[in-house]
């Protein structure tokens, strides 16, 4: 399994972002983004989510070296600063939604509702409105729908952004487990996450410093 990106570049308006940014993750792998504010880490995480039109250079995604690559935003999960989910409908509405919706890649599959409800310690209140539970509760259900659909590959911005500690260590222990069932990370975050990241790649706005990222 690989994620690649070959010399992407992207725009804001008329403004140049980033440039020339390229990586090669294979499976277990992560590679976490740093940098200020409106450095481009998030519109890097966009383009590579298929959010954004990158202005240059291609992502892909090649499951084997059998298979002909296809669009990276096929196998990812991408969990952005906004929840994504109907205040109106229950949890479990929720995250059958994105089940059903997402459907499971080949090469593994998704957990029961039940069971993600579990994982993020959160199993009691599946029958709740979503729009119900507290910001924190809010976010962990956003983890867990990460689970209940296989993708890969997982796309995280400021995914632990005003959580307290137990949520932070709660989610790091779910990308733990998911870069060791071979799964990739793509995370950009201002606070530490606890787990080793493969590769580092500061993002200083149209000036980005390679800090080992895989060609």
């Amino acid at each position: 399994m690989r994620l690649i990106a070959d010399t992407l570049s992207a725009h804001r308006g008329e403004d140049l972002i980033f440039s020339n940014i390229s990586f090669n993750l294979r499976k277990s792998e992560a590679l976490l983004l740093t940098g200020r504010n409106g450095s481009g880490k998030s519109t890097l995480l966009r383009v590579v989510a298929g959010l954004i039109r990158p202005a240059g250079g291609r992502v892909e995604w090649v499951g084997s070296e059998a298979e002909t690559a296809v669009r990276a935003a096929e196998v990812c999960h991408y969990l952005g600063h906004r929840n994504a989910m109907k205040p109106e409908l229950t949890v479990a509405e929720n995250l059958g939604f994105w089940r059903d919706f997402l459907g499971d890649m080949s090469g593994g599959t998704g957990a029961p509702i039940e069971e993600a409800a579990e994982a993020v310690e959160l199993g009691s209140i599946l029958h709740l409105p979503f729009g119900y539970l507290s910001a924190g509760q809010q976010r962990r259900m956003a983890f867990a729908k990460l689970l209940v659909a296989h993708r890969p590959v997982w796309i995280l911005d400021e995914p632990t952004a005003a959580l307290d500690t137990s949520a932070e260590a709660l989610f790091a222990r779910l990308i733990r487990n998911h870069m060791a069932n071979g799964g990739i990370v793509l995370a950009a975050t201002h606070q530490p996450l606890d787990f080793d990241a493969t590769y580092r790649l500061e993002m200083t706005g149209f000036d980005y410093r390679d800090m080992g990222v895989g060609i």
